[in-house]
């Protein structure tokens, strides 16, 4: 029987959850371990940027599945790939053996990545074990221990990534002691400044403070093997430093020979309407770490690195299921789709519609304090006044609940910011119809909390 045809505009039959949604979200309630769920949306199936609930509701995604989905929900190209690799073999540890799809991945990698042409790829499964992989190379090969991340960084809730992450404090409490060597400094956040300074009189202070004051008292350089960054804070809500912020930091950096590694798992791919996020700031790092977008949904990682910083010694590190065949399959079709469909390009161009629209509903609701973002990885930030921008989390989580109400799906980041990320393969009249559908939520949540916008 033919499946039937999807919508491209939400579509709810039953106020969400309906009861089938319901009763998954109770069994998963009894079942599963506490995660993080944002929303009672219990999935029956999906393509492009609709979603249809197991009530036969449809809604509008702009969470790509938390960035995973640049292509699209079940792209048909991505689909035709699993399906011919299923069926030839599924598995056969990459690190050990020899196969097309992981040599051909890893080639195709380093044709893209940031990095330059002379580097190498680890396979791995998820963002956190890339993260992993990327601070086992820098300490193996710089020889030293020290490593230096960001306050609203998020890099990953495994122990060494964990470490490495300082976006919110539920993240990290009741885990110490975190490995050691790990420091953090403030990042760019020009809306909320922590020196309370302003760009650009303020000179980048909060790049030169590291050769003013921390590496002459408290981080030695010589310690300090790499700095890990994200392009644009993801977890910690969607912060995006000024243009000149890498490249003055890679001068700091350089003549202390620390190295670069920059996040990309949530900003690659064309999320930022470059195909990676590094790219607007014109800097090379010296590793790059990779996964949510690379398999289309089916679980892959890497970390791109120079090739001279390779372990260059066998066993010193290594995994199992990095590499996959069938997610090899499918990372390699996404690669073939975002470049065929022009979907860096679309990235762009929907990008400056939804920032557009974004501002637009601004405009009638300053509770939205600030709106920030590259392509479409967007955000909006929600204040109690915006003369003292005093977070409001509680607004920020009304409005996604009222937007899921409508049809719409969108997920939180920061400590009171909503993200728009929809699949890169959104149309100029899909933006339009999220960016009606948060209007509405946001002027039905101020009115629920007695509020004016």
């Amino acid at each position: 029987m033919a499946k039937a045809p999807f919508p491209t505009s939400p579509q709810l039959r039953v106020p969400p959850p309906g009861p089938k949604a319901k009763a998954i979200v109770e069994k998963d309630a009894r079942f599963m371990a506490t995660t993080t769920k944002s929303l009672p949306l219990a999935i029956r199936r999906s393509h492009g940027c609709i979603v249809e609930d197991v009530d036969g509701n449809f809604f509008l995604d702009f969470t790509a599945g938390v960035g995973v989905l640049n292509t699209g929900h079940t792209h048909p190209r991505v689909l035709a790939a699993i399906r011919a690799q299923s069926e030839a073999f599924t598995h056969y540890a990459g690190t050990d053996y020899y196969y097309a799809p992981q040599a051909d991945l890893a080639e195709a990698l380093t044709k893209v990545a940031p990095v330059g042409a002379d580097s190498r790829v680890f396979f791995t499964n998820s963002g956190t074990e890339s993260n992993e992989a990327a601070i086992k190379l820098v300490r193996h090969a710089s020889k030293r221990q020290g490593l230096l991340a960001f306050i609203g960084a998020f890099h990953g809730r495994t122990m060494g990534s964990l470490s490495l992450t300082a976006s919110k404090k539920v993240q990290r409490e009741g885990y110490l002691p975190m490995i050691g060597g790990v420091s953090h400094v403030p990042f760019a956040n020009c809306y909320h400044c922590p020196y309370k300074l302003e760009y650009p009189s303020c000179d980048l202070w909060c790049v030169h403070i590291l050769e003013e004051e921390y590496f002459p008292t408290v981080l030695a350089p010589e310690d300090i093997g790499a700095v890990f960054a994200e392009p644009v804070q993801g977890e910690g809500g969607y912060v995006v430093p000024p243009r000149d912020y890498f490249k003055e930091l890679k001068k700091v950096l350089d003549p202390h020979a620390i190295m670069l590694v920059m996040d990309e798992v949530q900003s690659g791919f064309g999320r930022t309407g470059k195909m990676f996020g590094s790219e607007h700031f014109g800097v090379k790092p010296d590793v790059v770490s990779l996964a949510k977008a690379l398999g289309s949904g089916l679980p892959i990682g890497a970390i791109v690195y120079k090739s001279h910083l390779d372990w260059g010694v066998s066993g010193s590190h290594s995994n199992t299921f990095g590499g996959n065949p069938v997610a090899c399959a499918s990372a390699l079709a996404t690669l073939e789709t975002i470049k065929k469909e022009k979907l860096v390009e679309n990235s762009a161009k929907q990008g400056r519609l939804l920032r557009k629209r974004l501002e637009e509903v601004q405009e009638d609701h300053p509770r939205i304090g600030d709106v920030r973002g590259l392509g479409l990885m967007q955000a909006a930030e929600f204040v109690k006044d915006p003369r003292t921008r005093a977070r409001d989390p509680k607004l920020r989580d009304a409005v996604i609940e009222e937007s899921f109400r409508r049809g719409l799906v969108v997920l939180g980041c920061g400590r009171n910011s909503i993200r728009f990320i929809p699949p890169l393969v959104v149309s100029a009249k899909q933006v339009d119809e999220g960016m009606e559908i948060l209007d509405r939520a946001l002027a039905a949540a101020l009115k629920g909390a007695g509020s004016g916008g």
